[in-house]
């Protein structure tokens, strides 16, 4: 088990790049399953869930290299389904929620396809419904054995279908749209997600052979093909790794700039740490941020509260709910987080409590920050990552506090970011891993 020691209090300064996007990366590395042909993938991030799915594709018979630290080529040309009815696969993809997305591929192209309940950040409720009534619609019918918790799915050949999805999954979304790519007709998504994940993922697909109407909106058409080919992709920046990055920048008072950002892929994003008094400058495709001592608030015109809440792109990214609650910690004024996605994110502040920070947890679901205007530092303390953006929230109060904090459970931020520690030295941070 691994911990950072972090030494707070301290400004930092100078250019940090994001990563490529780690839930761009699980979609389009799954995508790979629905050709022969060989698939290049640039901008891949370094991270222990992007590594764990492409060491699951590995042992199910994919042919990975790598031409350099972040580049990839893989080849599907068999796959070992009898591999993906073991206890090595099943504790493989069970420690993985990206998993779930080798099963619309694996069904179009060879008709079958095995899954298992997946991991992932324990954050709430995370239903699979979407995933199987959208593939269900396509024809693939499936068997749960609820010993081994494992999903069997067959079809006879997909087909084209008309659906509203119940809810506007990311994973679902991706799922269903890899499926319908190789389906027989016509397929219409209505309610799909339209995230720049799945933009990208569409891009992709159509540069393999795929026909899809409606990219960038939440009404996709997919007319089916036969087969797809090989292609060469490159990911986007990582929207969360630029949003936390904006964050660290307020809560030390720090001049950062934030390379190569896609600006226009981010949303509202900027407007949102705008609203909590954040000074963001463009500049060609970087986001400067200058040192502010102090960050005020808004408030809405009728001078009521500011509420800073999630909702399915193009609203807020619920990622960066937990970024934007830390930094409100020492901004002047007060703000209400509301999380409305998932039920237990907001279960961390009790460790912020403990800092100094000035929270009411109103329910599972909504938490009320008093600022503290920098007028007093966060305490360090030890605690432990509950989950990938609850973590480095609490990295980011940790780099700000006053002495040192502990972090333990650093895996979980390692699930998500990239070499973290070492990208914050860079930039003058007093942070170390170590074990114990």
């Amino acid at each position: 088990m691994s911990s950072f020691e972090i030494i707070g209090g301290q400004k930092l300064s100078g250019e940090i790049t994001p990563q490529g996007a780690k839930n761009e990366a699980l979609q389009v590395i799954c995508a790979c399953l629905l050709t022969s042909d060989k698939v290049t993938i640039h901008n891949i991030p370094n991270i222990r869930d992007v590594n764990k799915l492409i060491e699951l594709l590995e042992a199910i018979g994919v042919a990975v290299s790598k031409s350099s630290p972040s580049s990839f080529t893989f080849q599907a040309i068999d796959i070992d389904f009898d591999y993906l009815q073991t206890r090595e696969f099943r504790e493989k993809a069970g420690s993985l929620r990206g998993s779930i997305m080798i099963l619309g591929p694996m069904l179009a192209r060879y008709g079958k396809g095995f899954v298992y309940i997946p991991g992932g950040d324990k954050i709430g409720r995370r239903r699979l419904d979407t995933h199987f009534l959208g593939l269900q619609k396509l024809g693939a019918s499936f068997e749960y054995h609820q010993q081994e918790q494992q999903f069997t799915f067959t079809s006879s050949g997909l087909r084209g279908a008309y659906m509203l999805l119940d809810e506007a999954s990311v994973t679902g979304t991706a799922n269903i749209l890899m499926a319908a790519v190789m389906a027989e007709g016509t397929t219409t998504i209505f309610n799909a997600a339209c995230e720049p994940y799945i933009s990208q993922l569409c891009l992709m697909l159509v540069s393999m052979g795929a026909k899809i109407n409606g990219i960038g909106s939440n009404l996709l058409t997919i007319t089916g093909v036969e087969q797809l080919h090989g292609c060469t992709h490159t990911l986007l920046a990582d929207m969360i790794e630029v949003g936390s990055f904006i964050g660290m920048a307020a809560m030390t008072a720090s001049e950062i700039t934030i390379k190569n950002v896609n600006y226009p892929q981010l949303g509202l994003i900027p407007d949102v740490f705008k609203r909590m008094g954040i000074k963001i400058e463009l500049r060609n495709d970087d986001i400067y941020v200058p040192a502010q001592e102090h960050y005020e608030v808004e408030t809405f015109m009728d001078g009521s509260i500011m509420t800073i809440a999630d909702a399915p792109w193009p609203g807020f990214t619920p990622d960066l709910i937990s970024i934007v609650l830390v930094i409100a910690t020492q901004a002047k004024g007060s703000v209400l987080i509301h999380q409305k996605m998932f039920e237990s994110r907001l279960f961390f502040v009790d460790k912020l409590i403990d800092m100094g920070a000035k929270i009411i947890l109103c329910d599972p679901h909504r938490a009320t920050v008093i600022g503290l205007d920098h007028q007093y530092q966060l305490r360090a303390i030890r605690m432990s990552s509950p989950d990938i953006r609850a973590g480095v929230a609490l990295l980011i109060s940790a780099l700000s506090a006053e002495g040192k904090s502990i972090i333990d459970n650093i895996e979980q931020i390692d699930r998500g970011y990239q070499e973290i520690d070492l990208r914050l030295q860079r930039l003058g941070a007093n942070i170390r891993r170590f074990n114990g």
